[in-house]
């Protein structure tokens, strides 16, 4: 089953049209999460920043929060598609997206996963912390990490504004 990633702005209407049954919300601290028609009991909502290092008064994705992604997307039976936005569609949504990818695919070869993910969207620059994150977390060895550098980064937010949504497939290798 499919992976959706979009924008904020486009979330409601993505959620209409594909019917998810799990989404992931992944905004700053105080922006409101929206209401998705239908998916209330299964739509985890993360307020963190969209930072690869540690600020001052800003909130970096952690350790904990990375588990509790991979928690609730390793809940997904991919019996219907999955929604992961952000502000953008631009680092976030895709670092979860890849993130879920790997996580249901343990035997899959993680530069397979990344080259989809940038065939999908030439803009994904997915955040180099929840990636390195989610491999400590599920035993990569640091292969989801040099698959993710290997891509590059995709094209900037001050170029693109929001991302175009696109599809990742929930299904890779063997």
């Amino acid at each position: 089953m499919a992976i959706h990633v979009c924008p904020l702005s486009l979330a409601s209407k993505i959620a209409r049209e594909h019917k998810p049954s799990h989404v992931v919300s992944l905004l700053d601290p105080g922006t409101p999460f929206p209401a998705l028609l239908g998916c209330d009991e299964r739509h985890f909502k993360l307020p963190v920043h969209d930072i690869e290092h540690e600020l001052i008064g800003f909130d970096a994705i952690c350790d904990k929060r990375v588990r509790s992604i991979i928690a609730f997307v390793s809940g997904w039976e991919r019996d219907a598609p999955m929604l992961v936005h952000c502000y953008a569609g631009i680092s976030r949504s895709t670092a979860t997206a890849y993130i879920t990818a790997c996580a249901h695919n343990p035997g899959a070869d993680e530069e397979e996963i990344a080259a989809a993910l940038r065939a999908a969207s030439p803009s994904a620059s997915p955040n180099r912390r929840f990636v390195a994150l989610a491999d400590a977390e599920l035993d990569r060895g640091g292969r989801m990490v040099r698959a993710i550098e290997r891509i590059g980064r995709g094209a900037s937010w001050l170029d693109v504004g929001e991302a175009k949504p696109f599809t990742l497939s929930s299904r890779f290798g063997a």
